[in-house]
């Protein structure tokens, strides 16, 4: 039951919400006015029915008495038949009197209309009695009048002592009906109001329909459309047929500035897509990483670069909180000023470097900055940018290598000098001749020394310097044999024996001559330095093999140099190629500036081409490289692409001398 009256109430509710307050107002009006009417109109109703009240009182009254006056003598002489007959004929008279009883004073009914004694003693052989009101007193003369309802109708009873000098006969009992004319105006009355106010209200509930269905139905329409409009919802149109008065007017005005919004905001949608794609281009092709993070922590943006270097996905960013995606040496470091900058407690640039180990190793920069709001006042978002500096710590590290070494390298041969020279500028009378001249000789070695260090170190940084060489056709065999004859005295003071093996009929190369001497020189010097007495040192040169297919092309030349020296163990292979790298730091025999084959290595990366080694301790070593074969100026730039990657594809092929130990192959 309390559900259910909880359910009325809320539907009542949900019902008074939907009326407009023109409406509510309207009603509450009515149901004043109706109320005060109908007030008024009972209020007339019940007094017309006390005043019918007191009149039906003093008529039976009068009546009674009347009657009981006429007929007392008639009950104390029991005349019953001429009593009968009196009261037949005076009830008969007048429509006024229902009934007509007479009872004697123990109450026992001897005579009455509609019925008799006798009708009474046949029916059933029962007695009636007549039940007189609890306060009804035999002694008093005056009559005693009370109303009471019926299912006929309200009837007046009078109950009248019958007395014939002071002697107490009995009781007479009339009904009297009301009067019919006021009854008749009651219920006209009331009749009429009762219509008027269902009248009032039926009009009410019409006009609140009419009202609803002409104006608040558009009006509400209305108010749902401008919401819609206010969510963003341009494609919002009212649909009602109206004439021409204000709020049709209203309704078309509403549709148009739909209309235009639509088109604007369509507009405003492509130039903010294609602003947007332009910008997402331009972020995804910067070099740096760069992250924007809202104030909860979660991923807007990120674009290609920093999706590489923290191994995300680049097209589906991470979900949730940015933190839980970072690698560990990243969110170890940056969790605090993350959380601070979104709070608001630091708006100043930031800047971290960070070293990761996943998903590779490398080193990044990462520049913090918060995203503020227009008053610059509340933070939008903190944007990040990643920078990779793997090899800018690199090149810094051996660039702070390089300086160190250059540094020991100059102070070794420039403390010598300033030794000996100070030795002879001191003591020069006191030393002999021979001493005088070993000294010279050792500051002379050391100047030479220091003099092939800064040539070498200025070569190397020519070489990679931006600088452009001049390469032409290149007979391989003059810089081969300049290389061997000026090696040649000093192999032969050293007792090694210097081979040239060059496949006739080699092409031109492309190449540049002064550079290729370089190399050969290089190379022939170090098999020299390293080979032992009895050893060799050979060049060769044949076509390489081409592993270009399905082009006119004309292949490579593989140089190779091979000697028999001591070897070069597979831990300094790798790093024999460095600057200042030097095998001589291990054996501690021989000197050198320990950039010779950091300089051939770039000399031959100038030709396009890479350099090989093949070595075994004890046994020698086999350095070789490969150059493009010149063509005429013709060459389509497909072919010119392959001769420059050439060198580069052949880091699988061994050389075929090198298949061999180096003293097979001499």
């Amino acid at each position: 039951m309390v559900e259910l009256f909880q359910k009325i109430r809320t539907l009542i509710a949900d019902w008074w919400k939907d009326f407009t307050l023109q409406t509510r107002l309207m009603a509450a009006a009515t149901l004043v006015v109706s109320l005060i009417m109908s007030s008024l109109t009972f209020w007339a109703v019940n007094t017309i029915q006390m005043d019918a009240r007191l009149n039906d009182t003093r008529f039976g009254r009068d009546l009674g008495l009347l009657l009981a006056s006429n007929t007392a003598p008639l009950v104390e002489s029991q005349q019953l038949d001429e009593l009968a007959l009196f009261s037949r004929r005076f009830m008969e008279s007048t429509s006024s009197i229902r009934y007509m009883l007479y009872a004697n004073p123990d109450g026992s009914i001897f005579f009455g209309i509609p019925y008799s004694d006798s009708a009474v003693q046949n029916s059933l052989t029962l007695s009636r009695r007549m039940q007189l009101p609890e306060n009804y007193l035999t002694s008093v003369d005056l009559p005693m009048v009370r109303q009471h309802l019926t299912p006929a109708g309200e009837v007046t009873d009078v109950f009248v002592p019958l007395k014939s000098k002071e002697h107490y006969l009995g009781v007479l009992a009339l009904g009297i009906n009301p009067n019919p004319t006021v009854v008749a105006s009651s219920h006209l009355t009331r009749d009429v109001t009762i219509a008027v106010f269902v009248c009032i209200w039926v009009m009410v509930i019409l006009g609140a329909v009419f009202n609803a269905l002409t104006i608040t139905q558009p009006i509400k329409e209305l108010l749902t459309g401008v919401k819609n409009i206010a969510a963003g919802n341009f494609k919002q149109r009212i649909d009602l047929s109206r004439g021409g008065d204000e709020l049709g007017e209203l309704i078309q005005s509403f549709n148009y500035m739909a209309e235009r919004l639509e088109r604007y905001e369509e507009q405003n949608i492509e130039e903010l897509t294609a602003e947007k794609a332009k910008l997402e281009r331009l972020v995804s092709t910067i070099v740096d990483g760069a992250i924007l993070i809202d104030a909860n922590m979660e991923v807007v943006l990120a674009n290609t670069a920093a999706s590489r270097i923290f191994g995300w996905d680049a097209h589906l960013p991470p979900d949730g909180n940015v933190l839980q995606h970072l690698p560990t040496e990243v969110r170890i470091q940056m969790t605090r000023p993350l959380y601070q900058a979104a709070k608001g407690d630091s708006s100043e640039s930031q800047e971290f470097r960070i070293a990761l180990t996943e998903p590779s190793s490398r080193t990044i920069r990462v520049l913090l900055n918060s995203v503020l709001d227009q008053s610059g006042a509340t933070v939008k978002g903190i944007a990040l940018t990643i920078q990779d500096i793997t090899r800018e710590v690199a090149l810094n590290a051996a660039k702070s290598q390089f300086i160190s070494n250059i540094s020991h390298e100059l102070r070794t041969p420039l403390f010598n000098i300033k030794s000996f020279i100070e030795t002879l500028y001191e003591y020069g009378d006191d030393l002999s001749d021979r001493e005088r001249r070993e000294f010279l000789e050792t500051a002379n070695n050391e100047t030479d020394r220091l003099t092939r260090l800064v040539n070498d170190v200025l070569d190397l940084s020519r070489l990679e310097s931006n600088r452009r060489y001049q390469f032409s056709a290149l007979d391989i065999h003059q810089p081969i044999e300049q290389t061997l004859r000026t090696y040649q005295l000093n192999a032969k003071d050293k007792g090694i024996e210097l081979i040239q093996e060059i496949e006739e009929g080699l092409p031109p190369v492309l190449g540049n001559y002064d550079l290729m001497l370089q190399v050969f020189g290089n190379l022939v010097g170090n098999g020299l330095k390293f080979s032992t007495a009895g050893g060799c040192v050979a060049i060769r040169a044949y076509r390489a093999p081409s592993t270009v297919e399905h082009l006119d092309f004309a292949g490579n030349v593989r140089i190779e140099i091979s000697d028999t020296g001591i070897g070069i163990g597979p831990e300094d292979q790798e790093a024999i190629f460095d600057r200042f790298y030097r095998v001589e730091n291990r054996v501690h025999t021989l000197e050198g500036t320990g950039l010779g084959l950091s300089i051939v290595k770039n000399i031959i990366a100038k030709h396009s081409s890479k350099m090989y080694l093949v070595s075994e301790v004890g046994l020698g070593t086999t350095f070789w490289f490969d150059l493009a074969v010149y063509e005429a100026p013709h060459s389509t730039p497909a072919v010119e692409a392959a001769v420059a990657d050439q060198g580069q594809e052949e880091g699988a092929i061994a050389p075929v001398a090198a298949q061999a130990t180096p003293k097979e192959s001499t």
